[in-house]
């Protein structure tokens, strides 16, 4: 659950009630876990952005890659050629739902340190990233 561009929260605690539905970003572009770690920084490079939504084979979302996260792997002595962004996801990822409140979405990623988090529907889909702003 990452929050974007969030607002200062008003006097009248009307950020309690604000769900992460009213200021997500574009979910953006969304790749299968089986691609390659230089692929998926091809894939980041050519969209001009920093994250990538990862699905598996059936469209639910795995969880979020970074940039920086990606060229970590590649540049660690462990990296070869078949790592696929799903070795590197480990354990299922934190997500949000579109009706989680604000505060709670903000709370859980300060706990977490998250970031930014995938908005995902009642199927697992992708409906958008959610990101703090610092």
């Amino acid at each position: 659950m990452t929050l974007v561009q969030t607002q200062p929260r008003p006097a009248d605690g009307e950020s309690v009630h604000r769900t992460v539905a009213e200021v997500m970003d574009a979910a953006g572009p969304q790749v299968c876990d089986d691609m390659s770690v230089e692929v998926a920084l091809a894939v980041m490079a050519a969209a001009r952005t920093g994250r990538l939504v990862v699905c598996d084979q059936d469209g639910q979302c795995t969880g979020l890659v970074t940039r920086t996260e990606l060229a970590a792997v590649r540049d660690s002595s462990d990296y070869t050629d078949r790592v696929r962004l799903r070795d590197i996801l480990g354990g299922p990822g934190s997500f949000a739902s579109p009706v989680t409140t604000m505060a709670e979405a903000e709370h859980a990623m300060r706990t977490r340190r998250l970031g930014a988090l995938p908005v995902v529907d009642e199927q697992g889909s992708a409906l958008g990233i959610l990101a703090l702003s610092r």
